[in-house]
């Protein structure tokens, strides 16, 4: 049982070996125990300070980069946009161009085949103009070759031309 019960003496060294442990801690191991938690606590105090300012960045950088996408879409729409209108304004231009100058070379056309057909007409006029007082000279000759035959066209065409 005295290994239950305590011994005067035994709380005494206890006593006295806690105190003296207790005084040298105090003395030279309790300012740099504390130095190094309060050290360690600020460390981790400003890395967590650090940490929440880097998320507010990221989460700016974040909404930044959000807002720079958005405005590169609408830019690119834009660009899509007036692309498509050029594109549909060049067409038209072309197709424009293309009618004016398919007008102007069927009037040229027109005007070429007019002119073929004048000079085809007029070509045609002279020759039966020719045909015709080469087949009217024989017919006179033939006709006048004899002087009864002269007083009878005489006579015939003077009764035509009172006739009419």
């Amino acid at each position: 049982m005295d290994l239950l019960t305590p011994d005067i003496g035994l709380l005494f060294w206890t006593f006295m070996s806690f105190a003296i442990l207790f005084f040298v801690l105090k003395k030279f191991a309790w300012k740099p125990i504390v130095k190094t938690v309060n050290d360690r606590e600020n460390s981790i105090r400003e890395a967590l300070a650090s940490a929440d300012a880097a998320k507010r960045e990221m989460q700016n950088l974040t909404a930044d980069n959000e807002k720079l996408l958005k405005e590169a879409r609408v830019e690119r729409d834009a660009m899509m946009k007036e692309a498509r209108e050029l594109k549909t304004k060049l067409i038209a231009d072309a197709k424009e161009e293309a009618k004016v100058e398919g007008a102007k070379m069927i009037a040229n056309a027109q005007a070429a085949i007019q002119s073929e057909k004048k000079a085809a007409i007029a070509d045609i006029k002279n020759q039966v103009a020719s045909l015709s007082i080469e087949i009217a000279e024989k017919v006179v000759t033939e006709e006048l070759s004899n002087k009864d035959k002269q007083l009878k066209l005489v006579s015939d065409l003077l009764g035509d031309a009172t006739l009419n």
